[in-house]
């Protein structure tokens, strides 16, 4: 597929789910640049950018502002959570940061309503929030493993989405991200994990179990995407077989929620004249 000129195409335009509309191919590049080399040149302008804007937003929030941005990741075994996390959450100071990552509910956990633990994972004002998995999950394994009644799980629709319009009425941006992975793409990666002992602890059984359910879960996520992509809260799919491309591709989609939200640092509380003139005082006297 031919690349778009990222230039004028803004990123979450081009990567937005559109009602009706295919996914891409796992292997594209929708949007921005088709190769490599230029990708990992343009993350370096986008890193000194979102530098500045996280920056800013994070002073913001001490500032006694309230907004905040949450990056929801969601997508099979292998699609490269972690490693988004990694090479663009990397990118930023990390105590503008807040990382949740969120497994097999325990059992303190099944005692609550399913949006319990999430709550208390949402970033504080003037962080940026990344979830590697998220609220989804209590949709998506119900589903697909069958663990509850269909009207259960569909309820948790409206839940949910009712949940994102409280964030977002809250000050919270959310970004909700699809890593979108081959099946082909996760085999090679699930057979790298195996071959190399270093990442042995990155494998697991249970990984298998749920490939084997693959055609449920594409089906599962199609309906997710189709009922919680919101005005307010859209989905973004990300081709995600090239690393280097869903890191630039989610690494844009950041900078332009964060300029969007046009963070300010906030206004001294002190006249800057006055404590550069004390200033000067006690150099002269040293």
């Amino acid at each position: 597929m031919k690349s778009r000129d990222h230039s004028r195409t803004p990123v979450r335009d081009a990567l937005r789910v559109a009602k009706g509309a295919a996914l891409p191919d796992p292997a594209a590049s929708p949007v921005g640049p088709g190769k490599k080399a230029k990708a990992l040149g343009e993350l370096a302008a986008i890193r000194a950018r979102l530098e500045e804007l996280q920056e800013a937003l994070y002073a913001e929030g001490v500032g006694g502002g309230r907004r905040s941005v949450l990056l929801v990741l969601q997508g099979m075994d292998t699609s490269g959570k972690g490693g988004t996390v990694r090479h663009v959450l990397g990118l930023v100071n990390p105590m503008g940061v807040h990382y949740a990552g969120f497994k097999k509910p325990t059992t303190a956990e099944r005692r609550h309503h399913f949006l319990w633990r999430v709550r208390k994972q949402l970033p504080s004002p003037g962080q940026i929030g990344a979830f590697d998995r998220s609220h989804y999950e209590d949709i998506l394994v119900p589903r697909v493993q069958r663990l509850l009644p269909a009207t259960e799980w569909r309820a948790r629709y409206a839940e949910v989405n009712a949940f994102e319009s409280e964030l977002v009425k809250a000050g919270t941006a959310v970004v909700k991200v699809f890593l979108h992975i081959s099946p082909e793409e996760q085999l090679k990666r699930l057979r790298a994990r195996l071959e190399n002992p270093a990442k042995w602890w990155k494998y697991s059984p249970d990984d298998l179990d749920a490939r084997a359910h693959w055609d449920g879960y594409q089906r599962a996520y199609a309906e997710v995407l189709r009922r919680t992509s919101t005005a307010h809260a859209p989905w973004f799919v990300v081709p995600a077989d090239r690393k280097w491309y869903r890191n630039w591709a989610v690494a844009r989609l950041l900078t332009e929620t964060l300029t969007e939200l046009g963070p300010r640092f906030p206004e001294p509380a002190f006249d800057v004249a006055d404590e550069l003139a004390k200033l000067d005082a006690v150099g002269a006297r040293t």
